[in-house]
């Protein structure tokens, strides 16, 4: 064999050798009609992986079978009474929508959509922690005084992917997404919210205007949709779980597809007012063939008077024994 052909032979190996080693070359997501990223359709984020890492799971990443363990106690928790169920999934019959597992991020099994701090755990200020009730021993939502202090998911205000930042909930986990030129549309099927994010235009409104949602602006950054939303309500600071966001948080959210059929949703808080650093956290959306319904939350919401009876009872019975109200 003469010098040429080995040469062009040991080239040919050496770049069959470097493309295994680098891998698949990157996903770069189809464009539409704009020449935008195309993010259009129903995605969901169901999962068993909450905002925070569970305190009985011992780390944000786990092994196969720490995640076996957890899932298996999250499977035996999940099912509502007297065989209720809540949600679709996509064959559109009523389940529990918490889909099937943890959240795989990166070939990790997730406990926690947080990652930074690394304990997977809200970086909650001690003061913040105390103002807030959060310190005290049981649930958060046993704090009962008024319905303003319940949060705005149980007061049906706003769904818990419906809001800047997204998470998932135990139903209705459906987020549509429609582009335009002008703006982005994402819409939750959970309280059928409408989130309209202004594109090109990085510039807030006035302070003094807020919302529910807060102010929204977008642009691309190369694949990425990012999202900065300021302006938020102060009647708006309880929202699932223990998540608390202040009238002076900024949150950046980024949406990236990754495949045909995955889009990563990562975002920061920056929020000095309750917490002690700007945290981060991530969560795959997958895509869906389900249609989005109809969702409706006052028309059967009967726990907040349930709630609020009970503790204007308590009052009572503390007034009886001879205690002040």
């Amino acid at each position: 064999m003469g010098y040429v052909a080995q040469a062009v032979m040991s080239l040919a190996a050496l770049a069959a050798a470097g493309s295994a080693f680098c891998g698949p070359p990157p996903y770069h997501a189809p464009r539409n009609a704009l020449g935008q990223p195309d993010m259009q359709g129903v995605w969901s984020n169901a999962t068993f992986t909450r905002l925070e890492r569970p305190l009985y799971v011992p780390r944000v990443v786990l092994t196969p079978e720490e995640a076996a363990k957890g899932e298996a106690r999250v499977r035996a928790g999940a099912p509502l009474p007297d065989g209720v169920e809540v949600g679709q999934d996509d064959s559109e019959r009523v389940t529990f929508d918490t889909g099937d597992g943890y959240a795989r991020v990166r070939g990790e099994i997730r406990s926690a959509m947080i990652v930074d701090p690394a304990d997977g755990r809200l970086p909650f200020r001690p003061e913040a922690l105390k103002r807030l009730g959060l310190d005290a021993p049981g649930s958060p939502l046993d704090h009962r005084d008024n319905p303003e202090e319940r949060s705005i998911t149980e007061r049906c205000m706003g769904g818990e992917d419906a809001l800047p930042p997204a998470l998932p909930s135990p139903d209705s986990n459906y987020v549509q997404i429609v582009q335009t030129r002008d703006d982005i549309a994402l819409y939750s099927e959970k309280y059928h919210e409408l989130r309209v994010v202004r594109m090109n235009d990085r510039r807030h409104a006035d302070a003094a205007v807020t919302s529910w949602e807060g102010d929204e602006v977008g642009w691309w950054e190369g694949d990425t949709l990012v999202v900065e939303t300021t302006n938020f309500s102060a009647a708006s600071l309880a929202r699932y779980q223990r998540l608390r966001i202040s009238s002076g948080a900024k949150v950046v959210e980024r949406f990236t597809r990754t495949s045909a059929n995955d889009l990563m949703y990562e975002f920061t808080v920056t929020d000095p007012t309750l917490y002690t650093q700007t945290w981060r956290a991530e969560l795959p959306f997958k895509a869906s063939r389900a249609r989005i319904l109809e969702d409706a939350c006052h028309e059967g919401n009967y726990s907040l008077p349930d709630v609020l009876a009970g503790a204007r009872e308590e009052e009572r019975s503390a007034v009886a024994k001879g205690g002040s109200r």
